[in-house]
């Protein structure tokens, strides 16, 4: 493959500006005691979206899922090595991990849809502090999102199979060593 250096000129050390649709809340504070993946915990949470974007919420009440790209405003540094929650044992690069501490600190998450009030979208399987800034929302297609043959790395090894039944917090990850940061 031939790589050209043309995309590298023009977009290395670039700005690259985004402002806020809205606000993520939810009942989580600290880091700490947030769930690693909203799957899970059923943390219910809703997303105010701005006034001047609610237009952009018409239909997406016919959804069940939704994914929300925002921005980790609480992140403490850029690591490009970290050790994850599910596993303390080993540093993993960042871009095989989901935690926060990223070059570009964008989170993603998938929350259930489960009521729409004018600009105000009530969401359950909230892994997100309260007052995180919102990016944007994409509805959560079956058809285009799900893949049957997926690997997924190093998780794969995890052995977690009860995981649901914890409250899988960086804090109870730690207490049933999982994990060590």
């Amino acid at each position: 493959m031939k790589i050209s250096k043309d995309h590298e000129v023009r977009w290395k050390n670039r700005d690259i500006l985004f402002h806020p649709i809205g606000i993520i809340h939810s009942e989580h504070t600290e880091h700490e005691n947030t769930p690693i993946q909203g799957i899970f915990n059923p943390s219910r949470g809703y997303i105010e979206v701005f006034p001047e974007y609610e237009q952009g919420l018409c239909d997406i009440e016919s959804f069940t899922h939704l994914y929300l790209l925002y921005y980790f405003d609480r992140s403490t540094g850029t690591n490009l090595l970290q050790k994850p929650f599910l596993d303390g044992e080993k540093d993993r690069g960042i871009f095989a991990i989901r935690h926060f501490n990223r070059p570009n600190p964008i989170g993603l998450s998938i929350v259930q849809l489960c009521k729409v009030c004018g600009n105000i979208l009530d969401v359950s399987g909230v892994d997100v502090l309260d007052g995180t800034p919102l990016l944007d929302i994409k509805p959560y297609v079956r058809q285009f999102d799900h893949r049957d043959e997926v690997k997924s790395g190093w998780v794969d090894d995890q052995h977690m199979d009860d995981i649901a039944e914890w409250n899988s917090t960086p804090k109870e990850l730690r207490n049933r060593k999982r994990t060590q940061t």
